[in-house]
């Protein structure tokens, strides 16, 4: 459960007057970071607090918000250098009392420069363990290391110049401790208002339509998500994402009749493509949350994931997923989840939807209770 706040000092920050500057280099659209900081503002905004999301927008197929840089091994990506002077006057029209950086590029460094030289407090989100990926992008060569040198030094410094840094797993919180984070804590992940408050559409007592949703690379295991379709010749299997597989997959699902590939969604599309199918996998290598999951929770979807998904820890969360097991493939996993009494698999994701309600909330007054300058604050979801 989310402890109890501390009585507020005189320096902290009443909500109403929270005024919080989000410096991202994940356009809001294109993946879960970016999701996660959108999502978050809007239940910010709606409980009284002025906030700036101030991040690169991808629209009609195109960057913008910088000088755009090619990200190495990505051709779908771009790394944008933002106006320091765009910024810097929408910065002082706001007076930030604290800003929020949650990613390691030219954004989150310009935003550490400014709660700096503003002198505000700096609330650093952990999300990405890129170490952790080295091994999957082993074809990038000396590209990939002086990457990760390069996102680690940025981690390290963020760290230094923090108040607090919010992971979404234990683990992450210990890598962050082992990087250098002087207070590392839990931070649970926030869902769209939409995908709790519009009830969920009623799913089929069969499963016969089945989802991967996210960014189409390496760490997500989108092997496994073809060999299934494959194996299950009777399902059908939808790819949504866009990402440096894209073309293999594009390949993939020309041989696969069962296999079809629907490219980038925006989030209102997500919304409708999860209420079309009747369950969602997510069998990733390297996963430090798994937002998707989270929200086809939200949707009363049965969920299937793998052990190297951080939303595993959350045992509020946990409860309500389905787990590929240890030495079985996803296909097995789907195959249990079918033989499944539609009873049961309906009260499990009666439950999921719940949970993932009450994480949300328990999330958002955690946020607030930070911002406002209580970074005693945890939340956990162990209950």
């Amino acid at each position: 459960m989310l402890t109890r706040a501390r009585a507020p000092a005189e320096s902290d920050i009443a909500i109403r007057d929270l005024r919080v500057a989000i410096l991202s280099d994940a356009a809001p659209e294109r993946n879960g970071v970016g999701a996660y900081y959108r999502d978050l503002a809007d239940h910010l905004r709606a409980n009284g607090a002025k906030v700036a999301l101030v991040a690169p927008r991808f629209r009609y197929g195109r960057w913008h918000g910088g000088l755009r840089l090619p990200l190495p091994g990505d051709p779908t990506q771009r790394i944008l250098v933002p106006s320091w002077s765009l910024i810097d006057k929408r910065l002082k029209r706001l007076r930030p009392n604290v800003i929020v950086v949650p990613t390691p590029g030219p954004y989150g460094m310009l935003g550490m420069h400014l709660a700096g030289r503003l002198g505000v407090h700096l609330v650093v989100g952990f999300h990405t363990h890129f170490e952790a990926l080295t091994d999957l992008f082993k074809d990038w060569g000396w590209r990939s290391r002086v990457a990760n040198a390069y996102l680690r030094s940025c981690h390290r410094m963020l760290f230094r110049n923090s108040q607090v840094v919010l992971a979404n797993s234990t683990e992450m919180v210990e890598v962050a401790r082992a990087i250098g984070a002087k207070r590392a804590t839990l931070m649970a992940t926030p869902i769209a208002k939409r995908f709790l408050d519009l009830p969920p559409t009623p799913t089929r007592p069969q499963i016969e339509r089945v989802l991967f949703a996210g960014r189409l690379a390496p760490e997500k295991n989108l092997e496994a998500v073809v060999e299934a379709a494959r194996r299950l010749p009777d399902l059908e299997f939808v790819v949504a994402g866009d990402g440096p597989l894209r073309d293999w997959l594009e390949e993939e699902a020309r041989e696969v009749p069962n296999l079809k590939l629907v490219g980038w969604l925006k989030r209102n599309q997500i919304l409708r493509l999860i209420d079309s199918v009747d369950a969602l996998v997510l069998p990733s290598r390297v996963e430090s949350f798994g937002t998707i999951a989270l929200e086809a929770m939200a949707r009363a979807r049965p969920v299937i994931v793998s052990a190297a998904c951080g939303i595993l820890s959350w045992d509020i969360l946990s409860r309500g997923i389905f787990t590929v097991g240890d030495d079985e493939h996803l296909a097995d996993a789907l195959l249990r989840l079918r033989q499944l009494d539609p009873a049961v698999r309906q009260r499990t994701t009666e439950g999921a939807r719940e949970a993932a309600a009450i994480i949300n909330q328990r999330n958002l007054r955690h946020w607030l209770a930070l911002l406002a300058g209580d970074h005693a604050s945890t939340v956990d979801g162990k209950h």
